[in-house]
């Protein structure tokens, strides 16, 4: 069997540096991906939480406040319209709970 050149190896070991950088890359959008769910499901969890209702408000206000300037696209506005509006539902939470 020839051996193969060092250009030729280089070549191979340059390709396999790619392939793991490609590699590393989606297993880091993977993990941001998995972070931001899981935040998200503990933002929404706290607002249903019924135990601390002072936090659940502030908190619910502040992302009143900050998801208009966050979300850009009318897609991802569209489903937060019950955070982002004073819909009955919230409007008797805040003011019931008060």
């Amino acid at each position: 069997m020839a051996r193969k050149s060092i250009e030729q190896r280089i070549v191979e070991l340059e390709e396999q540096k790619r392939s793991l950088k490609a590699r590393l890359g989606k297993q880091e959008r993977a993990r941001d991906t998995r972070r931001k769910v899981l935040l998200g499901a503990l933002v929404l969890h706290r607002l249903e939480d019924d135990k601390d209702e002072e936090f659940s408000r502030r908190l619910r206000e502040w992302l009143k406040r900050e998801l208009p300037g966050f979300l850009t696209r009318d897609m991802d506005k569209a489903l937060f319209d019950d955070l982002m509006q004073d819909t009955p539902a919230n409007a008797g939470r805040q003011t019931g709970n008060e």
